[in-house]
């Protein structure tokens, strides 16, 4: 039985590699960081489970990573943990980089020194963001780089330092240069989840408007699940190899916002260019969507666009296994749900109170 390793399990992706890969028949190992919230409902229904493990261990303590996978001697190592928020790197740029370049040093270090080297495989989480301000589109595995944020500048490292352990050592380490992947299990904080949700509120009278940034700013967008899948495949080759994974498609933040709405029955017609620009419901003329100069981003990223064609051709990877389409549709009806079901628990609470204030419960 194989023993894979996932720092950031709790998130979207660790979440979803987790289940791929115990379906494969590993034993799977996850690292968690100590909180006192609980943070791990996406893999909540994992837990009990006799092939899914938890570790203590943070990106910046080299000692936790050293116990962990020194304890477990993964055969693969998944390193999905990092602080991911592109806007909230200019907020906290040190920690970023403790977390998202050093990090990575801390993992590789490990492997070594838990006499690893030449055994474990060890799969990088890079991003899109280190094309930035882009050279050249679509952008693929020879594309340069120009990172554009203190996120994309960690990843940066991250991925040199891969470069560097896997020449210097012959270690098997890799990095995914993942376009944007999202799915229901992403975070409200991030755009997409951000107008899915909206939309739903909206949608249910729980919302009155959204407000975003650059609504021309163009995306790659995956489906999560169908990007984990790639990251096993990259670690099964015969040697290791950097790839760009995406769909190879680009759609604006404006193309999402209509195709959600357009989801709960809300037809968006537009108004306006740049800071003024207006999403307005063609039925009854409210104004639902407008644009917030608080959401947009020191330095940004307009148009990034991946060319999948070394994933496809080496790896036999179907970059469009989910539409653009279906993926907007999931997110805005696995909402649709939570709300509904936000609301009916917040029914049944005022329900309660109403009974205790006229004493009928007690």
């Amino acid at each position: 039985m194989k023993k894979a390793l996932i720092t950031g399990v709790t998130g979207q992706d660790g979440s979803y590699l987790a289940e791929f890969l115990i379906e494969k028949g590993y034993d799977v190992h996850g690292t968690i960081r100590r909180s006192s919230t609980d943070y791990r409902e996406r893999i909540a229904h994992l837990e009990g489970h006799p092939r899914f493990h938890l570790h203590y261990a943070d990106m910046s303590d080299s000692m936790s990573l050293m116990k962990a996978i020194g304890s477990v001697r993964p055969d693969e190592i998944y390193n999905l943990a990092a602080q991911s928020h592109v806007q909230v790197s200019f907020d906290v740029p040190e920690y970023t980089a403790d977390t998202d370049a050093t990090g990575v040093l801390r993992v590789l270090e490990a492997v070594r020194q838990c006499g690893l080297a030449g055994t474990c495989r060890v799969y990088q989480a890079s991003t899109s963001e280190l094309f930035g301000k882009v050279e050249a589109v679509p952008q693929n595995e020879l594309t340069p780089f120009h990172p554009y944020s203190p996120y994309a500048v960690a990843k940066l490292y991250g991925f040199w330092i891969v470069k560097e352990y896997r020449e210097a050592y012959g270690m098997y380490c890799c990095s995914g240069i993942l376009f944007n992947h999202e799915s229901e299990r992403r975070g409200e904080t991030f755009v997409t989840r951000k107008i899915t949700l909206a939309a739903a509120r909206i949608a249910q009278g729980k919302q009155e408007r959204l407000y975003l940034g650059n609504l021309s700013s163009k995306r790659d967008w995956g489906y999560a699940p169908d990007y984990v899948e790639c990251m096993w495949l990259m670690l099964q080759q015969e040697a290791p190899s950097d790839f760009v994974i995406a769909t190879g498609e680009q759609h604006t933040v404006r193309e999402f916002c209509e195709l959600a709405f357009s989801r709960v029955g809300i037809d968006l017609r537009w108004e306006g260019e740049g800071a003024d620009e207006k999403g307005i419901d063609r039925a009854t003329c409210r104004v639902l969507v407008e644009v917030s100069p608080d959401f947009y981003r020191p330095t940004d990223v307009v148009n990034l666009l991946g060319d999948p064609s070394k994933a496809r051709r080496e790896l036999g990877w179907n970059p469009r296994t989910t539409t653009f389409r279906q993926l907007v549709e999931r997110m805005v009806d696995s909402d649709m749900s939570k709300v509904a079901a936000e609301r009916a628990g917040e029914h049944v609470r005022l329900n309660l109170e109403e009974y205790l204030e006229k004493g009928i419960v007690k």
